[in-house]
């Protein structure tokens, strides 16, 4: 029996359509739902535990996959199945977590799984633009206490005009990459790369992504309308005790007060904070003490945060002392570590990246194998945060989601600065080393050093800034922070990254805590960013103005050429014989690749110093070289032989030709030694292919002048008698043998 579907359409207004259907698959779960684009089906199933488990947040799990069968192709590997998540499904992840998460109660704490997977794949459709609506529409189905619908776009700008899920094709020569998360009343998530835009032109993508997004929920209420929409669970909430909650206020708000005025260090100030804690604590009884259990934490924790916040929005002055606009003080460091190809060392305030550089060939491009894209990054950023840099002691177990999210958006700020024609793949790695308060941003910073440093040609240097919001509905206050502390991203209502040049903004990430905000307050928000970004650039030209104009002495040098399509098999040689060789003479590096358009190959020699490369482009240039007929050229005898000399043209080491002993001299030769010897360098005439031989002809003779009473010898007669050409002309020629063996009397 075929279940029942239940459906609705989304009209993207430029003829595509997403649809929602439910019913079919995954009946199971506590959702499932089906997002169709094209031939772009993702399959979402959510599932929440009734029982409630033993902590103090949602033990929410997001989770993208991609699968290759969606794209008809086999996973890689020896195992040939999918196994741990690429980044670029961990970006999904995390892009999808970031809406969701804030819209489920505080206090609810059932183990949640959202499963987003893409089953089938359409070239020209981003899958990852659809999963915040699959996981969304998942959710209406089920009976988890979620707040309202929500959905995700991506929205790029061609020739102007704004675009809803552009295509691949659509955003190689789009000027914005950005995907919104919101819902109907509010915008909560915004991620992407830009082409040094303006914030006014940032704040209308948002706006035109909103009214998609407000279309994407209006048709998940109806979906769950006709699906039938069910009763929110009970679950059982946190407890509360008002009267403690304000006793605790009244003894801890003044205190800490207090101390956020006093405008101390990080440690100092927890030190401090931990104190008045303890006080707190030591206050009550024991049998209050279990009785009340985690609560007095918990109250502590919120009299804190409303104290720090009431200091900013009523005085102006923020944890450290400063003001809402100032920015930590900066020192910076160029060519630090004197190994690595490039280095740099950015510290603002208590945060603290030292970044390096490596320049390679193609061959070390990082490869993207998804189902949903397959290419490479000649240009990558990878970012790594221990526990030290926070004063913390734990185990290390891989990459996290949030090394690969602040990565990904370092890499998007810095990769449009990086020149087209830059020869080099270039792995930029930040190590922090210190952190209170966007460490992502200083990776951006200290990238950017390190790469001017290390010689490459960046466009224009890019800087980037954290920014914080605190308001208060009530009064209408608020508050915007410039390069945001650690507690400060804790307690605000905004948490917004933005990188960029002096001319715009290359990146951004923004999650908005509040509902409503106004894009009023967002703009604002954005030009302060701009006047603190600009004040970090600043101090970054202050310790380098321009990329250097060589790579170090101890770094590789790269040289592109390209080479016509018929020599490339004699430069790698049989089985690679020649470029391996030529790679361990010349101590250098060498990778080809053949140019799709063209076919011609695109060599890329990498060396440190010249003498190597120079040694390479000799070797290629002589694999090249081709004589022309007439020409005279100096060559070098290498070989002897009996009835010649084999030289080489000294301009093209490498191409041979043999010198016959009929062109030597015009005198006759009796012995090639008569005339050359081993190592004699001497001209000749190069006349082509010789017609008769079908070989290359060069002759010294012929730029010889001729012996006085020289007599040329007769050409040679074909015809003479007893030739093989006449044979035929006696009765014992091959065509009369067959009458040889006839009879006498039938011959």
């Amino acid at each position: 029996m075929i279940p029942q579907v239940f459906k609705e359409v989304i009209d993207l207004g430029d003829g595509r359509e997403i649809s929602i259907e439910t019913g079919k698959l995954a009946k199971q779960a506590h959702g499932s739902v089906v997002v169709q684009s094209g031939k772009c089906m993702l399959l979402c199933t959510v599932v929440s535990n009734y029982k409630s488990s033993d902590v103090d947040f949602l033990p929410l799990t997001v989770d993208y996959r991609e699968k290759f069968a969606a794209a008809g192709r086999y996973p890689g590997g020896f195992f040939k199945r999918e196994a741990r998540p690429s980044d670029g499904e961990v970006l999904t992840m995390r892009l999808v977590d970031r809406v969701l998460r804030p819209l489920f109660p505080k206090d609810y704490h059932s183990e949640t799984q959202v499963m987003i997977q893409l089953m089938s794949h359409d070239p020209e459709v981003m899958p990852d633009a659809m999963a915040g609506l699959a996981a969304s529409a998942a959710i209406q189905l089920s009976d988890f206490p979620f707040e309202c619908p929500i959905s995700e776009v991506r929205v790029g700008r061609i020739n102007g005009e704004f675009i809803i899920n552009p295509s691949y094709t659509q955003l190689a020569e789009s000027d914005i990459d950005m995907v919104i998360g919101a819902s109907a009343d509010s915008v909560m998530m915004v991620e992407g790369e830009m082409d040094e835009i303006s914030e006014e032109e940032m704040t209308e993508a948002i706006k035109f992504a909103h009214e998609a997004i407000k279309v994407q929920c209006e048709a998940q209420v109806k979906l769950a309308k006709a699906f039938g929409k069910k009763d929110t669970r009970e679950y059982e909430p946190e407890r509360e005790d008002a009267e403690l909650a304000q006793k605790i206020h009244d003894m801890a708000y003044d205190k800490v007060y207090a101390v956020a005025k006093a405008g101390s260090s990080k440690h100092e100030r927890s030190a401090a904070f931990a104190e008045i804690k303890e006080e707190i604590i030591a206050s009550f009884s024991e049998e209050e003490l279990e009785d009340f259990g985690g609560l007095i934490s918990k109250y502590y924790s919120k009299a804190e945060k409303t104290a720090v916040r009431d200091l900013t929005l009523n005085e102006g002055l923020r944890l450290d002392g400063r003001k809402t606009t100032d920015i930590r003080p900066i020192w910076c460091e160029v060519d630090y570590l004197p190994s690595t190809h490039g280095s740099s060392i950015f510290t603002r305030g208590e945060t603290q990246a030292l970044a390096t550089v490596t320049l390679g060939t193609s061959r070390e491009a990082n490869q993207i194998d998804m189902p949903s894209f397959e290419g490479e990054e000649r240009f990558y950023l990878h970012y790594n945060f221990p526990p030290f840099s926070t004063g913390e002691a734990r185990p290390i177990r891989g990459t996290s989601r949030r090394e690969v999210g602040h990565g990904n958006l370092a890499q998007r700020a810095l990769k449009g600065m990086v020149p087209e024609d830059c020869p080099y793949t270039v792995r930029v790695v930040s190590e922090i080393l210190e952190s209170n308060g966007s460490s992502s941003m200083a990776t951006v910073c200290a990238g950017t050093m390190a790469m001017m440093d290390a010689g490459v040609q960046l466009k224009k240097p890019v800087s980037g800034i954290a920014m914080g919001l605190i308001s208060d509905a009530d009064s209408g206050k608020y508050a915007v922070l410039s390069d945001i502390l650690g507690d400060e991203d804790h307690l605000g209502d905004m948490d917004f990254k933005v990188t960029g040049t002096a001319d715009g903004i290359t990146a951004c990430q923004m999650d908005i805590k509040v509902k409503g905000l106004s894009y009023e307050i967002l703009v604002n928000a954005l030009k302060q960013a701009r006047d603190g970004r600009l004040h970090i650039l600043g101090k970054i030209t202050e310790t380098i103005s321009t990329p250097n104009a060589e790579v170090k002495d101890h770094a590789p040098t790269m040289i592109t050429r390209r080479i016509p399509n018929e020599f490339i098999g004699a430069l790698i040689g049989p089985g690679g014989k020649v470029i391996q060789e030529l790679q361990k003479e010349t101590d250098t590096t060498i990778v080809i690749n053949e140019d799709p358009v063209t076919e011609e190959g695109i060599v890329e020699v990498l060396g440190v110093g010249s003498k190597g490369i120079d040694a390479v482009n000799a070797k290629i240039d002589a694999l090249m070289f081709k004589p022309e007929v007439g020409k005279v050229y100096q060559v070098k005898v290498i070989k002897m032989l009996d009835f010649g000399a084999v030289v080489e043209y000294t301009e093209a080491p490498g191409n041979e030709v043999l010198l016959h002993v009929s062109e030597l001299a015009w005198e006759r030769t009796e012995n090639v030694t008569d005339v050359v010897n081993m190592g004699d360098v001497f001209d000749v005439k190069y006349f082509g292919v010789d017609p008769r031989t079908r070989k290359e002809k060069v002759s010294r003779k012929a730029i010889l002048p001729k012996p006085e009473g020289y007599v040329a010898r007769p050409p040679r007669d074909d015809k003479r008698s007893g030739g093989r050409d006449n044979r035929g002309n006696d009765n014992r020629g091959r065509d009369n043998r067959r009458d040889d063996r006839k009879p006498k009397g039938d011959r």
